[in-house]
């Protein structure tokens, strides 16, 4: 039987990518997002590619939904060999002291405890695959801190340190973790982090050749197909022209 990828935030941007990706490797697709259009169009897409896919719809914040939804997997989906937990989101650049509570809460509850959540519910299903791993979608915000950055940094050094005791504690049981700590790539991201503000989202990547959602899918695919006594703990991947989280070459 095919191996079996859980893709979180799989409706666009990375996880459409990464999905897309594994699929064409062979992978078989549990996509999972909150758009339940998108996730369908992205399993037919899937499947007029000649591969397998099937819409897992939830919402990663919510715990009940999280385990309702992995544990009534279908029979013959159930044993997942990859996990990639890319669902996340930043909103807004205020600094603390203007920031909104509500901005912060969704942060947290996404990136942080929805990475909990998924990953709690999917471990027992890793345990006995064949060369199981996971691939956390990090930042380099989780690397340094920028202003106006503060709780979207805090939650991204959160999933670095998630990550790091994941590898850890699972590491009896023969399951890899990864990060892949992205700079720059022009998604939906800034449009999210702007809240629709198309143009502001825009002028995030002026001046300058972003990463792309393909780029980030080709490094997982690499990530997750690296021989299976081999670990890639930590991969910070940023365009030519960026520096670090807020040093930018614009032409």
């Amino acid at each position: 039987m095919k191996p079996t990828a859980l893709v979180t935030g799989a409706t666009a941007g990375f996880g459409e990518a990464i999905a897309l990706q594994l699929a064409g490797e062979g992978y078989r697709i549990i996509a999972n997002g909150r758009r339940v259009d998108r996730l369908n169009k992205l399993c037919e897409r899937i499947h007029q590619l000649g591969g397998e896919a099937i819409a897992c719809p939830f919402d990663v914040r919510d715990k009940s939904e999280v385990v309702q939804a992995i544990d009534g997997l279908p029979a013959g989906w159930d044993t997942l060999e990859v996990l990639v937990n890319n669902a996340g989101l930043a909103l807004g650049r205020a600094h603390i002291a203007q920031g909104d509570p509500a901005d912060w809460d969704a942060m947290i509850d996404t990136n942080v405890k929805g990475l909990l959540y998924v990953t709690r519910a999917a471990i027992p299903r890793m345990r006995n695959a064949m060369n199981p791993i996971i691939v956390n979608l990090g930042s380099i915000a989780g690397k340094e801190v920028y202003p106006g950055g503060n709780v979207y940094c805090a939650s991204k050094f959160a999933v670095d340190a998630l990550t790091k005791a994941l590898r850890a504690e699972l590491l009896e049981w023969g399951i890899r973790v990864s990060q892949i700590a992205p700079g720059a790539a022009e998604t939906e991201f800034s449009q999210v982090r702007y809240k629709g503000d198309a143009q502001k989202a825009k002028s995030v990547y002026e001046g300058y050749i972003p990463l792309s959602a393909e780029d980030i899918a080709k490094t997982v695919s690499f990530v997750v197909n690296v021989p299976a006594h081999v670990c890639i703990n930590d991969l910070v991947i940023v365009p030519k022209a960026q520096a670090n989280s807020f040093m930018i070459n614009r032409k």
